[in-house]
Parts: structure tokens; sequence; C-alpha cells
């Protein structure tokens, strides 16, 4: 395992949510990043953003790490969760809630 694979996999393990995106919460810097960042700050979820634009070690580390090829990507509880059409689809259905609540996450309903 790389030294930047097992920085990834320390962030997923100590962080109970964490979403890989383009730019910061604040500062989204793609639509698509910016959509997963307003699902998480409607649900009140609290989270750990790593910005991939940072380092571009991270950016493709990152791809490698879930053997998923785009940004964002979110974690929950150290499991992969998905990009932002399913983390956004997920939301819709209500089983975005569900599935935090499951997982011992405190977020609004």
């Amino acid at each position: 395992m790389s030294a930047m694979n097992e920085w990834i996999d320390s962030q997923v393990k100590s962080n109970d949510v964490v979403l890989f995106m383009k730019g910061t919460p604040d500062f989204p810097q793609c639509g698509f990043s910016g959509q997963v960042v307003q699902i998480l700050d409607y649900l009140n979820v609290p989270y750990s953003g790593v910005n991939v634009l940072a380092d571009p070690e991270l950016r493709d580390g990152i791809k490698e790490y879930s053997s998923w090829p785009t940004i964002p990507q979110l974690y929950v509880k150290g499991e992969f969760i998905g990009g932002c059409d399913i983390i956004r689809e997920m939301f819709q259905a209500g089983e975005l809630q569900g599935m935090l609540a499951e997982k011992g996450v405190a977020a609004a309903a």
C-alpha cells in the first residue's frame, strides 16, 4: 500500500463521514461536489471534506483506493457509499437518511 493509500485509508477510518471532493465544503469547485455538500448540510451531517484538487497524487489515489473513477466520493463509517448521482438518488428516496441512522450518524430526518 502506498503512503497516499495509507493516508486515504486513515481519513476514511478516522472520520465517521468523509467526502473526497473538488474544493472545500465552504467553497466547492465543481457542481457535483457542491450537490453532495448541499445534501450533507441540509441533513446537518457532521463530515470531513478533503480537497482532491490540493494534490494530484491524492486525486489519482482516491480513484484507485475506491476503484471508482469520479469525484466526489462519500464514505460513511469506513464504507464507500458512492458519488454524486448515487448520493442524490439515495437522498431523494430517503435511503441516505436511513443508512446514516443505521450506522449511528446523527442527521436531520
